[in-house]
């Protein structure tokens, strides 16, 4: 691996056209993964990757008149301290915001860098050069703008970024809060009816524990294998049963560490508080994301959980 200001001007070039090529191709993954529910983004991509194929087209033009036919691939993982690119494939589920704060932060991170290479460059004929990309990179941020501005006016902007948010809702709240309710309300009746049934906190903390690892597998399974996500557009099955299962355990375990408590009465009312606190967290969640009104939504929640609170309270003191 070579340094950047190590690099001749040839070397400088051949870079420069890798680099473009690659953002081109970033910018062209964009536009794919955002065609089916961004059309409008995806138009703004799609011109930013054929804006960064011109320029690649003007940099061989350039090379080939000064260097001839034959172009050495130096890619950006050649040239140590150069600005590496995440690969796409591991950014997915791509967001919105996501997407477009990345690609401007390629152009103003790229042309940073090829302005303080260039002032620490002593040669002339470099510092012109890379002078020059940094005024291309910066000429890539104002012409995405241009092309955001021509291609998605506010409601458009808006009409996609209602639909970021629902399939937000899809994708992650909603197996989130899945998991959650189930973690928190089912396992609440074997918590406290091991508890009181044996007076003793270790007794409910070990039922607590697996109760919630075996709701968490159980639910976790169900949400994957219920839908595959194509029709519905709920993301990957293997996340959404990823997501249910982390949250039901959580639900669960979090009235379950209080019996680590030794003194009984303390453990089961500090477990009796964490209920409270849990419910309110679906609660809201609810009200925040799912438009249920609070009121109905705590009235709800609180009523189930109260239910299955009782009984397993009932069945321990039986």
């Amino acid at each position: 691996m070579r340094d950047f200001s190590a690099l001749s001007e040839r070397e400088l070039l051949a870079l420069a056209i890798s680099n473009e090529e690659e953002d081109g191709r970033i910018y062209a993954d964009f536009a794919d993964a955002l065609a089916e529910n961004y059309p409008d983004s995806h138009a703004v991509f799609r011109h930013m990757a054929d804006e960064e194929n011109d320029h690649r087209r003007m940099l061989i033009d350039l090379y080939v008149s000064r260097f001839g036919s034959h172009i050495p691939l130096i890619r950006r993982a050649d040239v140590r301290g150069f600005v590496a690119r995440k690969p796409i494939w591991q950014m997915r589920p791509l967001r919105l915001d996501k997407v477009r704060d990345y690609a401007n932060q390629m152009e103003r991170e790229t042309a940073r860098f090829y302005r303080q290479a260039a002032l620490a460059s002593k040669d002339a004929a470099v510092r012109k050069l890379l002078g020059d990309l940094a005024a291309a990179e910066v000429d890539h941020v104002v012409e995405a703008r241009n092309a955001t501005q021509t291609f998605l006016t506010p409601d458009k902007r808006e009409a996609e970024d209602a639909t970021e948010r629902r399939l937000f809702v899809l994708q992650f709240v909603q197996p989130g809060l899945v998991g959650l309710m189930d973690g928190s309300v089912s396992t609440l009746a074997p918590v406290f009816a091991a508890a009181i049934a044996t007076q003793n906190s270790w007794n409910g903390f070990l039922v607590g524990m697996a109760a919630s690892v075996g709701a968490g597998i159980s639910m976790g399974f169900a949400e994957a294998l219920s839908d595959d996500g194509k029709l519905s557009g709920r993301g990957t099955p293997l996340l959404r049963g990823i997501i249910t299962g982390m949250m039901t355990v959580l639900g669960g375990i979090g009235h379950t560490l209080p019996f680590l408590i030794g003194n009984f009465h303390v453990a089961l009312a500090a477990a009796g508080a964490v209920v409270a606190v849990e419910l309110s967290a679906i609660t809201w969640i609810r009200w925040r994301y799912m438009d249920s009104p609070p009121l109905r939504a705590a009235a709800q929640i609180v009523l189930g959980g109260a239910l299955v609170l009782a009984a397993g309270i009932a069945i321990g003191g039986g």
